[in-house]
């Protein structure tokens, strides 16, 4: 007997994986290896327990398939034994008759089908022999080979306790050889597919679920199946074997092993915890019971979408009518038969654990997840396992990724959003500006050529008017009129002088400035009412900043008039100055009227503006515009003129570089 045999049971569909770690949470060894994202099950720490398989969803997983061995059997010419596991009640539920099922399979090819319940009464009666004549220390049982891959390969050291009996499984393929001679070919068929690496006695061995697609392959049913029993050997009790603590109650035939001596336990979770306390030395005088999956019925071979409490009805109605019918003396004599045979097995251990990484190495990963302190450790389980420091040796094992950790994924997911909404706002802000430039590259073109045209006429007005002022005498009434032409010509020139500033690009002259002095003497040069409050907050480590003086204090100016204007009523004028090594900023707010949504896209327009007739030129935010753009800076604006929000007033933000 080949106790080493380990072939690969679970294969990975990558296309279909979609990274949901459900089958690294369900996986009871952890075999599972993310990598890119997806999910490849290790095989040597595999243990063949079918949970990925059963809790995939996408059908990412798939088993060993072991039908086209068994169709070479068949044609073989040899004599073919099917031995059917006593769970099959509970998966041919809709076959009305086992004896249609039998059928079925005899049509198949199969020259023998006897049930494994048998070779369960004998391994059943070994169980008892030994739990009645333990001394003290109770033993773990071998017939599900999942428990056994993970007592060899995640607990060696308990191999020892390992019962030394082989599963029904093994003890029935002795039987048919010892009955139909060494050179019959058995091939077993049951709900679990760990069983085809369990040991190579048995030939082969199919899924309840490759057995259905051998029928459908050949159209068999059993509306058209020809009834046939099983063959002998013909079991007894050992039929309620594959329900819960059906291993159990067959081994206590006599009824005389108490029950507080056995532990039974069953599912990827109370398996563990009960070798888990059976090292600890918590119940070392128990016999374990173990079975990975909610008894066999539920096993990864069955097919899907089964009703655990409906199968174990089956095959406990199954088992009550075969007991009814059972010819005790015949049993008894097949017991007596196959007595003398070698129902023993011996388990070596193959120690498949890892080293723990060193502390370092684990708090590095830790870091890696955004967990820094003890309060990080949210212990969630989304990423498949139970703590974040099993994730962490994970990732250093290289068996994780840090993006499984769904708190870390969506931290960061939240921090790109916010990154991706402040790159979309400096975008739109770039959009803004880039259509603003063009837009006044346009309009300074036109205005350039209106200001030559208009340059040469105003100054003929302004001549001759002021000639025929001189030589009108004091009292004339045209004396009044000529004036008011002068004054006119006079205003039109100076739009046109500013025209001609907006128009041209204009070089600036940098030259080394305290800012806080600067500004606070743009704060002198402005005439502020009495209702109005100046407040200049300063709050800069190095003010000196190299900027054209003439030209910036023409913006600062301005913009502090701008804010005045806006509060006729009264208010407050705050002025600020900050930045850093790269950048320096100066932010003008009044608490005024503000600006409404609608003249946002037009205040940098030249000619536009909000002031009555005569009070403004429409050129001033223009020619502003225009000069912190000469210093390679940014200006930019936040107003709310809607007095229902609670505040109004604008903020004017201007940024240049530092050199």
């Amino acid at each position: 007997m080949n106790h080493a045999y380990h072939r690969q049971l679970v294969f990975t569909v990558k296309d279909k994986c979609r990274v949901c770690y459900t089958c690294v949470r369900e996986c009871p060894v952890k075999a599972i290896k993310i990598i890119n994202g997806q999910a490849e099950v290790i095989n040597e720490r595999c243990i063949g327990c079918g949970n990925c398989i059963k809790v995939c969803s996408q059908g990412a997983k798939y088993p060993l398939r072991s039908i086209d061995e068994v169709n070479g059997l068949l044609k073989s010419g040899k004599k073919i034994a099917a031995c059917i596991a006593p769970s099959f009640p509970a998966e041919f539920t809709e076959i009305p008759d086992h004896r249609l099922l039998v059928g079925m399979i005899r049509q198949l090819g199969f020259d023998y089908i006897t049930e494994v319940s048998f070779g369960a009464d004998m391994i059943a009666r070994e169980y008892e022999h030994r739990i009645k004549n333990s001394k003290g220390i109770g033993q773990i049982s071998s017939d599900c080979p999942a428990i056994v891959y993970f007592i060899r390969q995640y607990h060696p050291e308990l191999v020892d306790n390992l019962a030394p009996i082989a599963s029904p499984m093994l003890a029935m393929t002795r039987i048919m050889k010892k009955k139909y001679g060494e050179e019959l070919k058995v091939v077993f068929i049951g709900p679990c597919f760990a069983k085809k690496a369990e040991s190579e006695e048995v030939d082969e061995v199919l899924t309840f679920r490759e057995l259905r697609e051998m029928f459908n392959e050949k159209e068999l049913s059993w509306q058209n199946a020809v009834p046939s029993d099983f063959d002998p050997p013909v079991s007894g009790k050992g039929a309620i074997f594959p329900i819960s603590r059906g291993l159990y109650f067959t081994a206590n035939s006599t009824e005389t092993i108490p029950e507080e001596q056995v532990v039974v336990a069953e599912g990827r979770v109370n398996f563990k915890e009960a070798v888990r306390e059976y090292e600890e030395g918590l119940i070392r005088n128990k016999h374990l019971m173990l079975l990975c999956c909610e008894g066999c019925i539920m096993g990864p071979g069955t097919s899907p979408g089964g009703k655990r409490y409906a199968r174990s009805a089956a095959v406990g109605e199954y088992a009550g009518k075969k007991l009814a019918a059972l010819d005790k003396q015949q049993w008894e004599e097949q017991i007596k038969e196959f007595s003398s045979l070698d129902f023993s097995q011996q388990f070596s251990p193959e120690d498949r654990r890892f080293e723990i990484p060193a502390e370092d190495k684990i708090i590095e990963a830790l870091h890696a997840m955004g967990k820094f302190n003890p309060e990080d450790h949210l212990n969630c389980g989304t990423c498949g396992y139970d703590t974040c420091v099993e994730h962490a040796i994970a990732i250093v094992k290289d068996l994780a990724e840090t993006e499984m950790c769904l708190p870390y994924t969506i931290e960061k997911l939240h921090d790109s959003i916010s990154n991706l909404n402040v790159s979309n706002e400096k975008l739109a802000r770039a959009k803004q500006a880039l259509k603003q430039s063009e837009k006044l590259a346009h309009m300074g073109q036109l205005s350039a050529g209106i200001a030559h045209e208009l340059n040469n006429p105003l100054g003929v007005i302004t001549m001759y008017s002021n000639i025929l002022i001189d030589e009108s005498p004091e009292n004339d009434p045209v004396r009044d009129d000529l004036k008011l032409i002068a004054e006119q010509a006079e205003r039109c020139k100076k739009i046109v002088s500013g025209l001609l500033n907006f128009a041209r690009k204009n070089q600036v002259t940098l030259s080394e400035t305290d800012i806080v002095k600067f500004t606070r003497h743009s704060i002198d040069s402005i005439i502020k009412p009495e209702n109005i409050k100046v407040v200049f907050e300063p709050s800069i480590a190095n003010p000196q900043a190299r900027l054209d003086i003439d030209q910036m204090m023409q913006v600062l100016t301005n913009l502090e008039k701008n804010a005045v204007d806006a509060m006729p009523g009264g208010g407050i004028l705050t002025i600020g100055v900050d930045g850093d090594e790269e950048e320096i900023r100066f932010i003008i707010t009044d608490t005024g009227t503000g600006i409404s949504k609608e003249h946002m896209d037009k205040i940098f327009t030249p000619f536009f503006t909000t002031k009555e007739m005569g009070k403004g030129t429409g050129l001033g935010l223009a020619l502003i515009y225009g000069i912190v753009k000469m210093h390679k800076g940014k200006i930019h604006v936040d107003s709310n003129n809607d007095p229902s929000a609670g505040t109004t007033g604008t903020t004017f933000t201007i940024t240049l570089p530092r050199v």
